[in-house]
């Protein structure tokens, strides 16, 4: 049976931290977070969307894929349909304020060393009135739809993509990806952050 992954990122997120002898006031201080918001991440209550996610890896001067890393695989890494559906996923409430599970992300990367990009494929699940809050963070994001409706708020611009659509953006404009009202839908999702 394998972990949670949730479990694995609280998890690797507190020891990264008491690794560098950092308390959480300190990380909430760099990463503009709230305390209360990086206790319940590392206690496995709440795991929000990615910008959080990216802003802790950031206090903690790593990259976003260590609190997702398994191996250190130097070559490639091949990640097989069957491997990915069997794994563990991460769910994420998605910056929705009451934190509902709304997406899970299957990794497709995980045991690649050294990466900057972040490779999804994206289960989206219906909501009747999306709640969420729009984020921002350093990098880019590409978007590709492969069946439902997914909805995206860029700015103060929205983006409605069908089955085949794509999408290219910075992330550091305010944005938040979700699926249509009442819509599911499946997305490859490729994130890159410098670091």
């Amino acid at each position: 049976m394998t972990t949670p992954r949730t479990t694995i990122v609280g998890a690797k997120i507190r020891g990264l931290r008491e690794s560098k002898n950092l308390s959480i006031e300190e990380i909430a201080e760099h990463s503009g977070l709230s305390a209360e918001q990086i206790l319940s991440i590392e206690n496995d209550q709440n795991l929000p969307s990615l910008g959080p996610l990216i802003k802790i890896a950031r206090a903690l001067g790593v990259r976003l894929g260590t609190f997702m890393d398994d191996n250190d695989a130097l070559g490639p890494v091949v990640t097989r349909a069957a491997d990915r559906e069997r794994d563990s996923s991460i769910s994420f409430s998605n910056g929705a304020t009451d934190a509902r599970k709304h997406m899970e992300y299957h990794p497709l990367a995980q045991q690649k060393a050294g990466r900057h990009m972040e490779p999804f494929i994206i289960d989206i699940n219906p909501e009747d009135t999306p709640d969420f809050q729009l984020s921002a963070h350093e990098g880019e994001e590409f978007i590709y739809v492969m069946s439902g409706e997914v909805e995206i708020v860029y700015g103060k611009e929205k983006y409605l993509l069908t089955e085949g659509d794509s999408i290219f953006y910075d992330s550091i404009v305010k944005h938040h990806v979700h699926g249509a009202p009442s819509k599911s839908a499946k997305i490859l999702a490729v994130v890159y952050i410098p670091f």
